[in-house]
């Protein structure tokens, strides 16, 4: 049956997902006579629906397990996704606020209902979705960081650190959100520049009638100062040691202090120190032992201890105290400024750096055999330009607050006692016996109370790896037959701003309970953005919907599309005309399908095609070569251009046209069966990038039993090729381009045949693709040597070539083409030369790179030699 006109892929996507699921296709089992490939997806959050970076990063996962599952290796790529404890519990909270509820008129067992209930129906949306982008994830396998198994060993790693001594609590400086009312980690605030005033504030001194001026940019912390601090070497104060210093508008009196920490140019060289509201004031505060006074409430609203504007938003009470002291003459000045603000990563609201009671985990010795594997490329970063942030971010590491003041989540599993002392244990019953053993064997349930906080989201993904396959693990440190063989899996692809929340936690846990680390290579995504360079986001509407790409230009169009950009750690200029690039490559493989299919056959072989056959033979295995080095340096859009060039160039724009019967003439069948079985090896390199297109043209091809997909064929194999060929096809290709471009530009009629003479000491390559110059170019005849009366001249390489005409030539025309033709080659073999002189591109780039721009210069060379022999004989 005959191909549709068009191709059809909402219809294609539809059926060959729905057969690869019904197969069984995308399911793994441990299998002792197959190598395992394993990925884990970074697990979206339960909220998240699809956006561009998850169709990137997505993508290139497909391609690498696809490609991996085509090698023979049984490969596994485990989905799932996580719960999001700050992301999920906005939207918790918002639901119940429009069904009129407050979080905290209800218990928390009666909020994690409405949480589990939220989940259920919405948190499995983005793994549908990916379905729609063909990701051959086993489902089977679907995990979610809160499953009951995944939640044990959350418990069971807590509990294990804690009697290790990594883990403890205490009153720290943290990263408090004021919207999320939670602590967050160091690496959960994004700093970003904020326009900002500065306010100089007078400060009275005590008895006097001196006063001090102190420039800050929060003047609603002022009720919270606990002393004024100078640099002891600083002349203009030292009158001041020993006295009082008079807060505006509360008139509470505070010390002068001196600490080497106050630069004298800053300012007015004077801090009033806020220990409770800024970590530096803080740790003078220890210095000296300052009190510490905490005047916000966990929202950032103003407490009682402020004593004025109690209940004030700490924004508000900026500007409404910056009035007050003007009113009391006591703001001296007020400039712009422009400050670096930590904003929360998850609610973007400002953050307040706030003394709490948090859990700690210690990470300065955990994290050493995770630096190593990285150091030492155990563990392979793709680019690795990113090696050096995150040597750094790894030697500077700061304690890891894991504690989360949150209900939805894994609920720290400390228990606290009457006595003011806590146990840690997997279980209430097990804190219960610990209780009882260590202090007191009165104690009932009763006794016991959890603590209230949860643990960071991260704290769980951490274990990711490892607890997909083997939750029990951490319990039984055995592991079962999935860890045991998928374990270290072997690519993980993530963005980089992740590096450090989770890639680097991952290496910790991997080395901290198995020994080793948890994959081989990182793939590190760049950030899709927009044609202005902007970040896409929901907030600025740049962002396309994935999915209404998906149904204009079918999946395969859109992975092709975001992939013609996108080189591993770089950002990707998102285009839409790049997936419409996308579409129009699946439209011309689907065009070369039909027109080889429409052929009739005739028994026999047309040694005609010989010649083309056995280039394009030579020219996908040089291919293929490229390809798998592209692969195995995870260039994965090098790898996709590979295929493109091969396809649409080298299959589409020159093999199909060298073989090509004439019109209602019918093709030898020894060509025609060639030209399939390339065909389908040309599918099978495209199907990792463009998986339902090519199992719809694979398909056609030949008859194909149920169960037998494209997918679950076997990778084309390297065979040798023959450089030579390629580099003669090369040449004859310019030749015909460059005939076609003469006869264009002197409006001569490409139907009718020209004769062609050439002067060469290269007749060789001439004679052996004749009859290819003859059919493309429409040449009548091939003469070696100079023609005699008027003809238009060119230059391919170091080759003349002349096409009789029987009009005059217009010798400054033709002059004028050459002298053009001269400064390009010039120019360009100027550029070569550059890069050859290079060093360090000489000694970086690959062999063959190099080999193949000395050709260039060499013939760039040649070429310039022969065009200035011919200018020489239109000037004589």
């Amino acid at each position: 049956m005959a191909l549709p006109t068009k191709y059809n892929s909402q219809i294609a996507e539809s059926n060959w997902y729905r057969y690869w699921m019904e197969h069984g296709m995308f399911h793994s089992e441990p299998d002792d006579d197959k190598e395992a490939y394993s990925i884990v997806i970074p697990p979206p959050n339960v909220t998240g629906v699809l956006h561009m970076g998850h169709m990137l990063n997505n993508t290139i996962q497909d391609i690498l397990v696809r490609k991996a599952r085509m090698e023979g290796k049984n490969a596994c790529w485990v989905p799932g996704t996580d719960h999001a404890s700050i992301a999920t519990e906005a939207k918790v909270v918002a639901m119940l606020k429009e069904k009129g509820i407050e979080k905290k008129s209800i218990s928390r067992e009666a909020f994690l209902e409405h949480a589990w209930e939220w989940k259920e129906k919405y948190g499995g949306i983005i793994l549908e979705q990916l379905k729609k982008l063909g990701a051959s994830c086993d489902w089977e396998r679907t995990r979610f960081t809160m499953d009951a198994s995944l939640s044990e060993a959350v418990t069971n790693v807590f509990v294990d650190l804690h009697r290790k001594g990594k883990i403890y609590r205490g009153i720290r400086m943290v990263n408090w959100d004021p919207k999320g009312k939670t602590a967050l980690s160091d690496d959960e605030v994004v700093y970003k520049e904020v326009p900002s005033a500065l306010y100089h504030i007078a400060y009275a001194i005590e008895g006097s009638e001196e006063s001090l001026t102190i420039a800050t940019t929060r003047p609603e912390t002022i009720m919270a100062d606990v002393a004024i601090c100078v640099h002891p070497e600083d002349p203009r104060y030292r009158h001041l040691k020993g006295k009082k210093a008079l807060i505006p508008l509360i008139n509470r009196p505070i010390p002068i202090i001196e600490d080497e920490y106050v630069d004298r140019e800053f300012g007015t060289g004077c801090l009033k120190i806020t220990p409770a509201h800024d970590i530096n004031d803080y740790e003078i505060g220890l210095r000296h032992q300052l009190e510490v006074i905490d005047i916000l409430n966990d929202d950032g609203t103003l407490n009682e201890k402020a004593t004025i504007l109690v209940g004030e938003d700490r924004f508000v009470a900026r500007k409404k105290i910056a009035a007050l002291l003007s009113e009391a003459g006591q703001l001296s000045k007020q400039e712009a400024y422009t400050s670096n603000v930590g904003h929360s990563e998850r609610t973007d609201a400002v953050i307040e750096p706030r003394l709490s009671m948090q859990w700690f985990l210690k990470m300065e010795e955990i994290t050493q055999p995770a630096l190593r594997a990285v150091m030492d490329d155990a563990v392979r970063l793709f680019p690795p330009k990113f090696k050096n942030m995150y040597k750094s971010w790894m030697e500077n590491v700061r304690d890891w607050c894991i504690s989360r003041q949150l209900w939805w989540g894994h609920r720290i599993p400390a228990y606290y006692l009457p006595n003011g002392s806590y146990v840690v244990a997997n279980s209430a019953a097990e804190a219960l016996d610990l209780a009882r053993t260590e202090f007191d064997e009165t104690y009932t349930e009763q006794d016991l109370k959890q603590d209230e906080d949860v643990l960071d989201t991260w704290f769980s993904s951490w274990l990711w790896p490892i607890s997909v396959f083997d939750p029990a693990f951490f319990k039984s440190g055995k592991k079962n037959r999935d860890l045991a063989y998928y374990y270290p899996t072997n690519d993980l692809v993530t963005a980089p701003e992740i590096l450090f929340f989770w890639v680097a936690r991952m290496i910790i846990a991997g080395y901290e309970y198995t020994g080793e680390k948890p994959f081989r290579n990182v793939y590190l995504t760049g950030i899709v953005r927009d044609k202005l360079g902007r970040k896409m986001s929901k907030s600025l509407g740049n962002s396309p919907d994935p999915l209404a790409l998906i149904e204009t230009y079918g999946a395969d169009g859109v992975r092709t599309g975001m992939l013609f950009s996108s080189p591993a750690g770089n950002d990707l200029p998102f285009d839409e005309k790049l997936v419409e690039q996308g579409r129009n490559f699946c439209n011309k493989i689907w065009n070369a399908y039909r027109l080889i299919e429409g052929w009739e056959v005739i028994p026999g072989r047309n040694l005609a095609n010989e010649t083309a056959i056995a280039w394009f033979e030579s020219r996908f295995n040089q291919s293929l070569a490229e390809l798998t080095d592209h692969f195995e340096k995870f260039r994965i859009s090098d790898a996709l251009m590979t295929a493109y060039k091969l396809v649409w160039d080298d299959f589409c724009s020159w093999y199909l046209e060298m073989i090509k019967p004439a019109y209602q003439t019918p093709i030898d069948a020894h060509t025609k069966d060639r030209t399939l079985a390339y065909f389908e090896q040309l599918l099978k390199i495209l199907h990792p990038f463009m998986p339902f297109i090519t199992e719809e043209l694979w398909q056609q091809i030949g008859e194909r039993k149920d169960g037998e997909a494209l997918m679950l064929s076997a990778w084309p194999k390297q065979n040798a090729f023959d450089e030579g060929i390629v580099a003669e096809a090369q040449h004859i290709f310019e030749l015909v381009s460059q005939i076609r471009n003469t006869r264009a530009a002197r409006g001569m009629s490409p139907k009718l045949p020209v004769a062609l003479f050439v002067k060469t000491s290269n007749e060789g390559v001439y004679g052996r693709f004749e009859e290819v110059i003859q059919k493309l170019a429409n040449v009548s005849s091939l003469t070696f040597g100079e023609t005699t009366g008027n003809a238009l001249t060119f230059v391919v390489k170091a080759d003349e070539f002349f096409i009789p005409i029987e009009e005059e030539i217009d010798l400054e025309q033709e002059k004028e083409n050459l002298l053009k033709e001269l400064e390009y080659t010039k120019g360009f073999l100027t550029s070569v030369s550059k890069k050859l002189a290079n060093e360090k591109f000489v000694s970086n780039a690959p062999a063959q790179v190099v080999e193949k721009e000395k050709k260039k210069m060499e013939d760039a060379q040649s070429k310039l030699n022969a065009l200035e022999e011919s200018l020489k004989k239109l000037q004589h």
